[in-house]
């Protein structure tokens, strides 16, 4: 049987590979401590779920939902839009419902790519991105984010070949995995950068609320002294740079801020080619999710934020918790700004196979963390650890860390 060459790319997948080491570690009767994949570990608001479940009474609810009928999502996400960054925001033609957020930056290459045409992607990044790529049979030209660029990319250092041939740039900050944020001035100059060479801004935007503001102050992360937006996040929107929306789209997920991974719901809001071009695509795939799922999630964006806080201050604990263990035995980490991660540096001899460390790691103690060169080349030498579980059962996995290294 033959298969199309595209799925040649899509054969090394940092967290399809773990999962099989977990396996192998589980199978050796290792018990297991999963800081592998980001997902989280909390429940989502009981508002939310009571939603969902009133809904599945409803028989009303239990057709196809097509584009129409997500009316009243497309508004709550325009108004949570528009109270968190101060912009306004058309709910017909500039939002769209997903199925997650993946599902939208996978699916958008589709849209904007030719064979052969170029994608600018962080190095290191979200797999899904280069996947979205593949698929659409697009080039990467990977922007390596080094820690002396405070895990920017060097727009200048793009070569002029390949943005002649460049159709898309894709960003994502809070950043996953080295958890850097970016100053909306670095967004006002990728928004020029793009506008110039006529390229689609893309901006995946999950961290947006996982930002510890005990590292900062607004206007520092902002980078200007404009950035006073009320009860705004301190990680900048893409379109706070663009406001026209000329280039730009962004993908918002309720998996995070919300604890609804499981649910798979997130949106784009943007410009409005884009956004018609993405809804293309999408209604050639599938429709949309259960009713009831979207009404949770209006209930999400609209009702009560304090499980929001509650969640930050949640990852913020566990940082500190497992941050400080590291430093106890010797893991010098830099404690991080945002997200559910640490990006932590490996020591000699390991620094050169981030793969062969986390394989080791997990087959030796059952701890099971994310190799840095799974997320591209730049990644090589670090490891990423995601801090979904107790603070407890952290700290047990710094003890293991600690007699592996030992042993």
């Amino acid at each position: 049987m033959q298969f199309a060459n595209r799925l040649e790319c899509l054969k090394a997948n940092v967290f399809a590979d773990m999962d099989r080491a977990k396996a192998r570690a589980i199978l050796a009767g290792r018990d297991a401590i999963d800081l592998s994949l980001g997902s989280a570990d909390l429940a989502a608001e009981t508002h939310v779920t009571e939603a969902i479940a009133q809904s599945l009474h409803d028989p009303k609810t239990h057709g196809y939902l097509l584009f129409h009928g997500t009316q009243n999502f497309r508004q709550a996400a325009a108004r949570w839009y528009e109270q968190k960054f101060g912009i306004a925001v058309d709910p017909q033609t500039e939002v769209l419902p997903l199925i997650g957020s993946q599902e939208g930056t996978a699916h958008l290459p589709l849209a904007i790519l030719n064979p052969g045409d170029f994608a600018l992607l962080l190095d290191p990044g979200y797999p899904s991105h280069a996947g979205g790529v593949y698929l659409a049979s697009g080039q990467i030209y990977p922007m390596p984010l080094l820690a002396e660029n405070n895990f920017l990319p060097v727009l200048a250092d793009i070569p002029a070949p390949v943005l002649a041939q460049a159709r898309m740039m894709v960003l994502s900050y809070p950043h996953n995995p080295t958890t850097a944020i970016a100053p909306l001035s670095f967004f006002r100059e990728a928004v020029a950068f793009c506008q110039q060479h006529d390229l689609v801004l893309v901006h995946d935007f999950p961290y947006v609320d996982l930002v510890f503001e005990d590292l900062g102050s607004r206007e520092q992360r902002a980078g200007s002294s404009n950035f006073r937006i009320p009860n705004s996040p301190l990680a900048p929107s893409i379109l706070q740079a663009d406001p026209e929306k000329s280039v730009s789209i962004e993908f918002f997920t309720l998996s995070k801020s919300y604890n609804m991974g499981g649910f798979r719901v997130g949106y784009a809001i943007g410009n409005s080619q884009l956004i018609a071009a993405l809804r293309q695509v999408k209604a050639a795939v599938d429709f949309n999710q259960y009713r009831g799922i979207l009404n949770g999630a209006i209930a999400a964006l609209s009702g009560d934020q304090t499980g929001v806080q509650r969640m930050v201050e949640t990852f913020r604990q566990r940082r500190d918790r497992f941050a400080s263990a590291l430093h106890r035995i010797g893991w010098q980490v830099s404690i991080p700004q945002a997200t559910m991660y640490i990006w932590a540096k490996l020591p000699a001899p390991w620094d050169r196979d981030s793969v062969s460390f986390c394989t080791q790691l997990v087959e030796a103690t059952g701890v099971a963390v994310s190799p840095g060169a799974g997320f591209g080349k730049s990644g090589e030498g670090y490891v990423r650890f995601a801090l979904v579980q107790s603070p407890d059962v952290l700290e047990t996995a710094v003890d293991r860390i600690a007699q592996f290294w030992k042993d």
